[in-house]
Parts: C-alpha cells; sequence; structure tokens
C-alpha cells in the first residue's frame, strides 16, 4: 500500500521534446526562391530591343567610318541610356579606325556633296534672277516710254528685286507722308506690272539721315511708316494689288541707300523702296545679287 501511494505522489518526468527532420524544407525554400528574383532579373536586364539595338549598331559603325563588328542576333546587357550616352559623347574625329584612303574618300564624297549643293542653289538663284531681270526690264519699259526712268533705281539684295522710288520729283515733300503727282503716276505704272507677277511685295519707307525731328510726326519712324503705307494704299486702291500680297516696313534714318556725306545723298535717301520678294532658300537667295549682276545687258546698279 505504502508503494502505491508513494508511486501516486511522487513528480511526473517532463517528456522529451520531438526533434523536427524537416526544417531544412524552409531554409532551402527561401534558397529556391531568392535564386528564381536574381534569375528573373537577370532575364530582364538582358531583353534588347532589337530595333534600338540595330539603331545602336549604325550610329557605332557611322561613328568609326567602318562595318560594325557586333554579330547579328548577339545580345547583351544595355541601358538605353547608357546607349545614347554612348553615341552623344562620340565623336567621329575623336575616335576612328578609317585608312587615310577610307578618310579621303569621304573627305572627297562630303566635297562632291557639297559642290552638288552649291550648284542646285547657284541654278535656282540663276533662274530667279532672269525672273527678276525681266521683271525690272518690263518696269523700265513702261518708266521709259512715259520719261519716268530716273524716277526708280533698281537693284537686287538677298531679299529679291527692290525697286527704289528715289526722284526729287517722286519722293515725298519734307515732313510730308503725301505722295506727289508725279509719284502716282510712277506708282500707275507700276502697278500693273506687279499685279501680274504676283509675287509678295515689302514696301519699305526710309527718311534722311538729318537730324531734324519731323514736323507733324513724333519720330523718323512714324513718317517712313506713314510714307510706305501710302505708297501700299495707292497700289491697291487705284493699281488694285492685292493686300494679301502686300507687307508695309519702316526703317526711319536706318538704312540709306548712299553714304550721308555724300553730296545728293539725303535726297536719294529720302525714299521708299518697293521689294519684290523671292521665294527662294535663304542660301540660294544669297546668291542672286551675285547671279543678277552677271546677267546679259544687266541693269542691275542703277537706271
Amino acid at each position: 500500500m505504502s508503494g502505491g501511494g508513494g508511486g501516486k505522489g511522487g513528480k511526473r518526468l517532463p517528456e522529451e521534446e520531438h526533434v523536427n527532420h524537416e526544417r531544412w524544407l524552409v531554409t532551402y525554400a527561401d534558397m529556391i526562391t531568392l535564386l528564381m528574383v536574381l534569375f528573373i532579373v537577370l532575364f530582364a536586364m538582358s531583353t534588347v530591343d532589337q530595333r534600338k539595338f540595330n539603331a545602336l549598331k549604325q550610329g557605332l559603325s557611322a561613328g568609326f567610318g567602318a562595318a560594325p563588328s557586333i554579330t547579328d542576333g548577339a545580345q547583351g546587357v544595355m541601358a538605353e541610356s547608357g546607349a545614347d550616352g554612348v553615341l552623344a559623347a562620340m565623336a567621329p574625329t575623336e575616335v576612328s579606325s578609317q585608312t587615310p584612303a577610307e578618310k579621303a574618300a569621304t573627305d572627297a564624297a562630303v566635297t562632291a556633296h557639297d559642290q552638288k549643293q552649291l550648284q542646285a542653289q547657284y541654278a535656282e538663284a540663276t533662274a530667279e534672277a532672269k525672273r527678276l531681270k525681266e521683271v525690272s526690264d518690263r518696269v523700265l519699259e513702261q518708266l521709259t516710254a512715259k520719261h519716268l526712268e530716273k524716277d526708280i533705281q533698281v537693284g537686287v539684295d538677298d531679299r529679291g528685286l527692290v525697286l527704289s522710288m528715289v526722284s526729287r520729283h517722286v519722293v515725298f515733300a519734307p515732313n510730308m507722308a503725301d505722295l506727289t503727282d508725279r509719284g502716282r503716276k510712277v506708282l500707275d505704272i507700276l502697278a500693273p506690272v506687279l499685279r501680274e507677277v504676283s509675287s509678295k511685295l515689302e514696301i519699305d519707307g526710309h527718311t534722311t539721315q538729318e537730324k531734324v525731328k519731323p514736323m507733324y510726326f513724333p519720330t523718323d519712324w512714324e513718317l517712313s511708316s506713314a510714307r510706305s503705307i501710302t505708297v501700299l494704299r495707292h497700289l491697291n486702291e487705284t493699281g488694285g494689288v492685292p493686300n494679301s500680297l502686300m507687307t508695309a516696313a519702316a526703317f526711319g534714318h536706318e538704312k540709306p541707300l548712299v553714304d550721308p556725306a555724300d553730296p545728293d545723298a539725303q535726297r536719294v535717301n529720302k525714299r521708299v523702296d518697293i521689294v519684290v520678294l523671292s521665294p527662294l532658300s535663304a542660301e540660294a537667295r544669297a546668291l542672286l545679287p551675285i547671279v543678277f549682276s552677271k546677267l546679259p545687258d544687266s541693269e542691275g546698279g542703277e537706271s
């Protein structure tokens, strides 16, 4: 009895902890997940846009002056911004694999291209100069028939044909913006020719270089502007030249036709220019004065 009681009243021993033999699976699963993420990132970085890659190859080839050595279908890890930076920083003059013969051929090709472009511009300028020459000849023919050829000076600049009203019989009275009777006759002769040409026209007003404030206008700018608008309105309202073809400009005393120190400069510099604008490019128009002066029987200077 005592032995049974002693066993019942004694302390219970703790059970032994069960060992988990599958804990390595957690570490293994973490490693597999990290490897999968790594390969996904590497795959994304190694995917190259074929179109941009081809453009890069062509840019590198042009920069080095030689055929690219990158094989078709090659893959590489390249950021787009990095590719652009390489192309932007690379200058053909700094790094080049061209041989002397290849460089000479390249220079010859560039020179030939420039010459061909210049020849095309010269041909355009020649055709345009002939057209403007025909216009000036018609104007002078009509003026000569009325004995008014001395009232207009003909020239060509990089804008086109310039018809300058310079005669003391045509230009405005001092401080005034009203046309003289002779000035209206000259414009009546010019209007039909300008109307048929259908070119854009710029009407430029100019004053003398005398340092005297105009009597009826605040400054020379307002006076020269009023004179150009007077001519524009007469060409439109009396001569029938469309308003859409004309613009008015004022230059005050800033653009003298001749040196203000010349004895007769003030009479000539006080004028209105009617400019028949050329539609050519700026490069071709720059050749107009040279080409126009070489035309046979050119009236390119004065009439």
